[in-house]
C-alpha cells in the first residue's frame, strides 16, 4: 500500500457551479444515479466541447440496447482497457461490468486474462476481435470478420465491437496521459 493516495487529476478541474448548464445537469444526473461523480466527468468538463463530443459518442456506443448486451459492451471496455494498462477504465468499467453481468468476479477475470476467464465461445470471439482492433488494427482482415460471423455476430454488432474497442483505446490513452485515477467508490460496486 502506498503511503499517500495519488491525486485524481493532473489538470485542474472546474467548479461544478461554473460549468455550462447542460454539462452541470449531466454531471448531477450521474451523481444522483451513482451516488458520486466519476472523476472522468470532472476532468473532461474542463473542456466543454470535448466533454459534449466524448459523452455523445460514448452514449451512442454504450447505451444502445439492440445487438450486444450491456454486459458485453462493458466486457469489451474492460479487456481493451486492461491491454492498455488503463487503471481508471479497468476499475470504473469493471464495476459497471460486475453490476450489468450480475457477477462479482467477471471483471477481475476479464481484466487479468480474458482468454482464461471461462467465457462463452461467443464472448471470447468478441474479445479476440476487440483486442485486435485495439492493439493491431492494421492486421484486421476478412478472417476476423468471418470469425465474428461464425460466432453469431451480425455486421452491426461487429461494427459496435470495433467502435467500442477504438473509442476506449482513445479514452485509455487520454486517461493515462492525464493520470486520471478511479474514484474509491468504484472498487466495491457489484461485489456483493
Amino acid at each position: 500500500m502506498a503511503n499517500e493516495a495519488p491525486r485524481p487529476f493532473r489538470y485542474p478541474v472546474p467548479e461544478l457551479g461554473a460549468l455550462p448548464e447542460d454539462i452541470r445537469a449531466r454531471i448531477l444526473a450521474v451523481q444522483e444515479k451513482a451516488g458520486f461523480v466519476p472523476n472522468v466527468f470532472l476532468l473532461l468538463a474542463r473542456r466543454p466541447e470535448e466533454f459534449r463530443a466524448f459523452v455523445a459518442y460514448h452514449d451512442a456506443l454504450m447505451e444502445k440496447r439492440e445487438g450486444l448486451t450491456a454486459a458485453e459492451r462493458e466486457m469489451i471496455v474492460v479487456a481493451v482497457s486492461a491491454a492498455h494498462s488503463c487503471q481508471y477504465c479497468v476499475v470504473a468499467h469493471g464495476a459497471i461490468l460486475r453490476v450489468r453481468a450480475k457477477d462479482p468476479q467477471v471483471a477481475d477475470l476479464v481484466a487479468t486474462n480474458y482468454r482464461k476467464a471461462g467465457l462463452l465461445p461467443r464472448q471470447r470471439a468478441m474479445l479476440d476481435y476487440a483486442l485486435k482492433v485495439a492493439t493491431q488494427s492494421h492486421l484486421v482482415g476478412d478472417e476476423d470478420h468471418q470469425a465474428l460471423a461464425q460466432a453469431g455476430f451480425t455486421e452491426d454488432e461487429a461494427w459496435d465491437i470495433g467502435a467500442i474497442a477504438a473509442f476506449f483505446s482513445m479514452s485509455n490513452r487520454l486517461a493515462n496521459a492525464t493520470d486520471l485515477r478511479p474514484n474509491p467508490e468504484f472498487h466495491m460496486l457489484g461485489r456483493r
